[in-house]
């Protein structure tokens, strides 16, 4: 299949150890097969300054996080140098955008405390991120003490979201699925405690019936 005569840009979104990287490169890989280019990116980061603010929220000098405010304004300074330097351009050329994290994440988790208001956060998002919106969006769901196991058998050093508690987590999977459910037309919601091979089976299946609808024959 040739490129579409623009690109499509897909957002994996879920909480730590729910799986978005390994999904990522999968869904890389199946669309090649198709004669898709994808380009595989992450939030925060993707572009040189993106990057240097990703280091700077994740492990903060000093070893203490931001406050969520800083942080959703930090996420957003770095979203939008993603959006200008690589996201918009690859999408006009016509290549496909699969992003490790997005504007629902910053929804989530500076807003799963309670701290930052949807409003503030929802009108930061209009202004960084204006029309170019994800047309599908994974959420990738797994119970807390699942995603806990798989970060714990990584064995690296934990950011500062990763070593919050197990009730901070819960919280975060619940935001999650409350946009999937109120927005189906852009999310589907993925059973991520399955075996990595099964959930990319389950994000395909969802990709085909919603942006690539000519293929699910072959």
């Amino acid at each position: 299949m040739n490129n579409p005569a623009c690109g499509r840009f897909i957002t994996l979104e879920g909480g730590e150890g729910t799986g978005k990287s390994t999904l990522q490169r999968a869904l890389r890989d199946r669309l090649a097969q198709h004669g898709i280019d994808a380009v595989l990116t992450r939030e925060p980061g993707g572009t040189p300054r993106a990057e240097a603010i990703r280091a700077l929220v994740l492990n903060p000098p000093g070893g203490k996080a931001f406050s969520p405010l800083a942080e959703a304004l930090l996420m957003n300074a770095a979203r939008r140098d993603h959006l200008e330097v690589l996201i918009r351009p690859a999408l006009a050329a016509g290549q496909w955008v699969l992003c490790d994290r997005f504007s629902d994440s910053t929804r989530v988790y500076q807003g799963a405390s309670g701290e930052v208001s949807p409003a503030v956060i929802l009108d930061l998002e209009a202004h960084v991120v204006g029309d170019t919106r994800p047309d599908l969006t994974l959420i990738l769901d797994a119970p807390v003490n699942i995603a806990h196991d798989r970060r714990a058998a990584r064995q690296g050093v934990q950011d500062v979201f990763e070593q919050r508690a197990m009730d901070f987590h819960q919280a975060v999977r619940v935001a999650f699925s409350d946009i999937a459910r109120r927005e189906p037309e852009r999310c589907q919601l993925i059973d991520a405690s399955r075996p990595a091979a099964e959930v990319a089976d389950a994000a395909w299946t969802s990709l085909l019936h919603r942006l690539l609808p000519a293929a699910t024959a072959s």
